[in-house]
């Protein structure tokens, strides 16, 4: 059901070489610093007091957010204020990288960076490393070479908004799985708060900032947010204290501004991440893949119900299966050796489960990776057996152990070509640069919850037109999407609003949470759309949208564009697709959208190429997917 309004025009996409580097030149400090383009700025009059964040929207300033109470609280704290002492001249900065997975194939970004130095009553040097790119800030503490231990207890930065700006903001908790809440910086009946990275502002009209850490490395503990003292005003709190000496750096803090495409479009947490240094990269093969455990919760005891879901996956040419929970108590004809070997006759390559065993140890196999000689050894039989990847699950929150185990679990994942999926994990940091075969992270209120609660049921289409906005514009986000039947709770969501999820939602290993029966009922257009589905991704573009209510998001693939349309409201809406981003010649347009009922669809091959703008009508908690195949 579709509308065609205005003419079109096409725009084409380059992939450049891969490069990291430092311009040169340098350039005078001042009290300023602006951005290449000058849409961002940063000012101060004594940087240890704040610096002031604006952004320039037309001919107007608006203010975004002060940081206040810059440094760090140290042990002991007798002396521990740090003043300001002196600055560097201002150094350009341009990021040119490329990525296996993620919103953009080819990544750039340029910026400026200025360093403060402080120091306190005990001597003790720190620096603040300030960036001011295109589309954000970032900004890290340094000590730059600590004769002595230095034990670091908190984190006294603060981000201080306007009052009465709206916010999406997610309550903390171990597996960041809750609702980015609409407010105004009190949630009722929440009184830790505490609230988990990302988190979005509207600042102003159409002005946003989306607030997370990135480059959280071996020795960091990650940290969130603390509004306790003040609604608008969120101290940087972290997880656990930190005992460091030499030098030492923390975590970027990142502030992506702009409109909410400079927000969804941004790479500015893998901007700031350290650089892939493997030398082979070539085993690393996103897909998607066949997923038990929605439907059947302990599914992967039964070999019978693998064999099912592998023989779904090669009935839709998918490249893998994932065995979950429970493996190591398989029967029901065939144990977990069998089950590696029905996959390999059937060409799929199989995932497997481990418990972390850190956290929640209900099910097994337990305890496998958490030493590293135990791990090895377990990684090599993987190897050795055909599987290709691993889903690690249930994890601690945020501490220091935490962030240095799946740091081991993927520099050794990487030795033995596994690729790597954590659940029931903090949010990507921007790993995925870093370690390229780490695919995708749970860290998300998904599909798995309609298996716990009935609470899904009636918020999943406000919550899934969220979701893009915040907590996948920082990594990719293991939802397990598109789902027609129901799991132990219903789902009222149409099926055209599912299947956009599969690219609404970016993974680069996209699990498919149905049963097989739910695909195998789908028309025959359906199937074939599911058996030919990218997960990996040259351009990501917003082309409208608004935090809970809608989005219609593009991403581009080869030689086509798929554009995903969400409704997340009870009421009837109409999508409007502008196409006019698009500038290479079309060959065809596919509309996969709504029917009459919410459990059908209408598709069809749209006419008038030339025309720029569509407008699709969507059911209450509908979408669609349009597939734009080019010349």
């Amino acid at each position: 059901m579709y509308r065609q309004l205005i003419s079109n025009s096409w725009k084409a996409c380059l992939l450049l070489v891969v490069c990291v580097f430092f311009f040169g030149m340098t350039v005078q400090a001042g009290n300023d610093l602006y951005s290449p383009n000058k849409k961002i700025g940063v000012s101060w009059d004594n940087p240890a007091k704040g610096l002031r964040v604006i952004y320039k929207k037309g001919d107007a300033s608006v203010p975004v957010v002060q940081l206040k109470n810059i440094g760090l609280q140290l042990q002991p704290t007798s002396g521990d204020e740090f003043d300001y002492v002196s600055s560097s001249a201002v150094t350009p900065i341009r990021e040119d990288y490329t990525m296996i997975t993620g919103k953009h194939r080819h990544c750039t970004n340029e910026g400026y960076q200025q360093v403060f130095h402080f120091k306190n009553a005990q001597n003790v040097s720190l620096d603040l490393e300030l960036r001011v790119y295109d589309d954000g800030i970032a900004f890290r503490y340094v000590f730059p070479q600590s004769a002595k231990e230095i034990c670091v207890t908190d984190e006294t930065t603060a981000f201080v908004f306007q009052e009465g700006i709206t916010r999406w903001t997610q309550k903390l908790n171990q597996a960041y799985e809750d609702f980015y809440l609409k407010n105004k910086g009190r949630v009722q009946g929440y009184t830790a708060a505490q609230w988990g990275f990302p988190a979005l502002f509207e600042v102003a009209d159409s002005v946003f900032t989306l607030i997370s850490e990135a480059n959280v490395a071996k020795g960091n503990c990650g940290s969130w947010l603390n509004n306790a003292s003040s609604a608008s005003s969120y101290k940087v709190e972290m997880a656990e204290p930190t005992n460091v000496s030499g030098r030492w750096c923390s975590p970027w803090r990142v502030a992506i501004i702009g409109s909410l495409a400079d927000v969804v479009e941004s790479t500015l947490v893998t901007d700031v991440s350290e650089p892939c240094r493997m030398s082979d990269v070539s085993w690393i093969k996103p897909g998607v893949v066949s997923w038990i455990y929605w439907a059947y919760n302990h599914g992967s005891r039964d070999y019978q119900l693998i064999k099912k879901y592998i023989d779904f996956a090669a009935d839709f040419h998918l490249p893998y299966m994932l065995i979950d929970a429970e493996w190591d108590e398989m029967g029901n004809g065939g144990n977990v050796e069998d089950a590696l070997a029905y996959a390999k006759q059937k060409n799929i390559a199989p995932l497997l489960w481990y418990n972390s065993s850190t956290a929640w140890c209900s099910f097994g196999p337990l305890y496998r990776l958490n030493k590293p000689d135990m791990r090895q050894k377990e990684f090599a039989w993987l190897e050795s057996m055909g599987v290709k990847g691993i889903k690690v699950d249930f994890f601690s929150q945020d501490s220091i152990s935490t962030m240095n185990y799946f740091v081991d679990i993927l520099e050794d994942a990487a030795k033995y070509h596994l690729m790597v999926n954590f659940h029931g994990a903090p949010i990507p940091r921007g790993w995925q640069r870093t370690y390229p075969h780490m695919m995708s992270v749970e860290g998300v209120y998904g599909a798995e919850w309609y298996n716990n609660k009935e609470t899904l049921t009636d918020s999943a289409a406000w919550h899934n037109c969220t979701l893009p906005f915040t907590r996948n514009v920082v990594g990719p986000m293991d939802y397990t999407p598109c789902t027609f039947t129901d799991s132990q709770h219903p789902h009222i969501t149409s099926n055209g609003h599912e299947l956009a999820l599969l690219v609404a939602f970016e993974s680069a290993l996209q699990h498919l949470a149905d049963r097989p029966e739910g695909y195998h009922a789908q028309p025959a257009e359906i199937r074939s759309f599911i058996s030919s589905l990218p997960t990996v991704w040259d351009d990501t573009k917003l082309l409208s949208g608004y935090p809970s209510s809608y989005v219609v998001l593009a991403r581009k693939s080869g030689a086509c564009w798929y554009i995903a349309g969400l409704n997340g409201t009870n009421e009837k809406k109409s999508l409007v697709v502008d196409l006019s981003f698009i500038q290479e010649p079309v060959k065809e347009i596919t509309l996969y959208a709504d029917g009459e009922e919410r459990n059908q669809f209408d598709i069809q091959m749209l006419s008038g190429l030339k025309k720029a703008v569509h407008e699709v009508d969507c059911l209450p908690r509908g979408g669609f997917v349009m597939k734009v195949s080019l010349d």
